[in-house]
Parts: structure tokens; C-alpha cells; sequence
């Protein structure tokens, strides 16, 4: 199916009324990088490829499996239709979103939202998926949710799994303005206890905090990112804290990715590619096309992400060229 048959005659016309699909300079990706309405998305780089794997952005009782995308040099990319599908997930009914990645010990860990749950009573939460390679097709690990209730006021949604360089797997998650972290065990069927005995800590940065935590660790500081404002408006936004540890404590130092009112609105939901040989990075996220106010018409995008002397991220600019080519060969 073309993209344009895909999208829509409508939609179609919207996205190139912003040129965000007119040729890129030679050598650049061009935003978005890949067709499709997707969203949310997590960038892990495996072997000598680079991934994303997003969320499908449609309707939630339409949201019921994964597609990834793949590509050698942050360019040329290759879609990897249905990696996990809703039926491989027994208690998963609708509302697939926002997949974590980890790889450990030669498998591939899916990490998901399913069924946007509004309380205790309901089934759903964040559950955990395996494959044994990146493109799948990747089955439920543990037939129920990994975290299936609230804490600390935190939905259980939008998950992102850090290692420290100790080996020790944290999962920092949460919707509805509260953000938790959790210690994950070494097989990740579970949360265990931290050194402190607590097990669900709450470590919202501020009250600006709404969703899609994410976390990596530079020069010794832990940078803990995540996104503001209303998914489906025009004000979606990424800002940050630094900390000393992964419990912080965090407090907000300002807002690094927004939209730009000549390139795209709402902005945010993102993850990031460090290149560790030569210390490049990339923030991955999610937009709409300028003159679309559909919630679910979102685009992947990627831009460059730079830091201070001092530490403090660079507000990124975002663009309809996107990034150079950079081979991981």
C-alpha cells in the first residue's frame, strides 16, 4: 500500500502543503523518516542497525500490535510489519502503546501498554514481551501485566527500562501526572524491593510532569526526560531534569523539544541514539503535520540532540531535514 493510499487523499494533501515530504538535502533522512501515522517512539540500536519501534497511532480499540522500523545509517529504513501482535498477548484487549526495548543475555525484551486501565478494577497495565530477535515476532512473557495497578497516583503506562552501569534494571513509568520508579528483576517477571525496602518510588520531577519518562546516564549524571502538555494538542512538549542518582531527587530545568509553528506542532514523546563512536545524539519523537489537528495523525521524526559544556541538553531545533547519515558499520 502507498503512503498516500494509506494516509488518506485529506491528510495527504496536509503533508505535503508543509513540504515535511519534499526531498531532504542528499545524505539527510528527512522528517518524517518513515510513512505512517506512528507515535511514541523508542529508538534502541542493536548490533549494527539502528531501531524504532512506535506505536501505532490510531484509534486505541485499533491500536493492537507493533510495527518496527530498521536501518544501517539513521536514512534508509525498513519497516518490520506486526513484531508483536495483540493475539500473542492473552489479557490485552485494545490500546497498545509506547513499546521500552532491552536486550539481555542474547534475547529481546518488548516492553508495552495495553488497555489504557482508569482504575484498580480493570485488567491492563504495563506487561513485557520476548523474542529472539529484534524483529520478532515477540510473545507475552508472563501472561498477565507486569504492573497492573496505580501507584502513587501513577497510571501505568508509558514505560522505559534503564540499566545502570551496575547491571541493575530500573523501569521508570507513569501517566496522569505521576511518574514511579521500579527496580526490575533479573528476568524481568517482576519488581523487587530497592535498597531502602521501597518498591513503587514516586519520583515526579513537578507538577508540569504528564507522561513518557525515559532516562540515560552522561558523565556520571542521570538525565531524566519526559514529556508535558496534552498528547493530542498542539502544546506537546519534552523537558528534563539531571540527577545523582536514578531516585534523583529531580527538578525540572527546562524544556527542550516543542513545536515550531514553520515545521510542526506537538512535539514530544521521545527516546534518543547515543553513538557511542563518536559520541552522537539523536532524539527520536513524535509530531503532527503543521494544519492537522487529528489527534492520532503523528509522525516520526529525528533531530539532533547537543549538550552544554556545562551538561544542560541544548534546546533542540527541529527540521523537515532531519539528520545526516551516520553508519554504524
Amino acid at each position: 500500500m502507498g503512503f498516500r493510499k494509506m494516509l488518506g487523499a485529506a491528510a495527504w494533501a496536509v503533508l505535503l502543503s508543509t513540504s515535511a515530504l519534499a526531498a531532504p538535502p542528499p545524505g539527510y533522512a528527512g522528517n518524517p523518516v518513515f510513512p505512517g501515522w506512528y507515535a511514541d517512539p523508542e529508538a534502541a540500536i542493536f548490533g549494527n542497525q539502528y531501531w524504532i519501534y512506535p506505536t501505532t497511532s490510531l484509534a486505541y480499540s485499533e491500536q493492537v500490535g507493533f510495527d518496527a522500523f530498521s536501518s544501517p545509517d539513521l536514512v534508509h529504513w525498513t519497516k518490520h510489519a506486526d513484531v508483536l501482535d495483540i493475539k500473542a498477548i492473552p489479557w490485552a484487549k485494545k490500546a497498545l502503546w509506547a513499546p521500552a526495548m532491552v536486550e539481555k543475555d542474547g534475547k529481546y525484551y518488548f516492553f508495552f501498554a495495553a488497555n489504557d486501565i482508569q482504575s484498580d478494577k480493570e485488567l491492563g497495565g504495563i506487561g513485557v514481551a520476548v523474542a529472539d530477535k529484534p524483529e520478532g515476532p515477540f510473545k507475552d512473557l508472563l501472561g498477565k501485566p507486569l504492573v497492573g495497578a496505580f501507584h502513587n497516583g501513577a497510571q501505568p503506562i508509558d514505560q522505559f527500562v534503564f540499566r545502570d552501569d551496575d547491571g541493575t534494571y530500573y523501569m521508570i513509568y507513569g501517566g496522569w501526572k505521576h511518574a514511579n520508579i521500579v527496580k526490575l528483576k533479573a528476568d524481568f517477571t517482576g519488581v523487587e524491593p530497592m535498597s531502602d525496602g521501597t518498591v513503587f518510588k514516586e519520583i515526579t520531577p513537578g507538577p508540569e510532569y504528564v507522561e513518557g519518562p525515559l532516562m540515560f546516564k552522561r558523565n556520571g549524571h542521570y538525565y531524566f526526560m519526559w514529556s508535558e502538555g496534552g498528547w493530542g494538542g498542539p502544546n506537546y512538549s519534552v523537558a528534563y531534569a539531571i540527577g545523582d542518582s536514578p531516585m534523583g531527587p529531580f527538578k525540572r530545568i527546562g524544556t527542550i523539544l516543542k513545536q515550531d509553528p514553520k515545521i510542526a506542532t506537538g512535539a514530544g514523546h521521545h527516546s534518543v541514539f547515543h553513538v557511542a563512536r563518536d559520541d552522537s545524539w539523536y532524539i527520536v519523537y513524535h509530531r503532527h503535520p503543521l494544519g492537522d489537528t487529528k489527534a492520532n495523525d503523528r509522525v516520526v521524526a529525528i533531530d539532533v540532540m547537543s549538550f552544554d559544556k556545562d551538561g544542560t541538553i541544548v534546546p533542540v531545533k527541529i527540521t523537515n531535514e532531519g539528520v545526516k547519515a551516520n553508519p554504524l558499520r
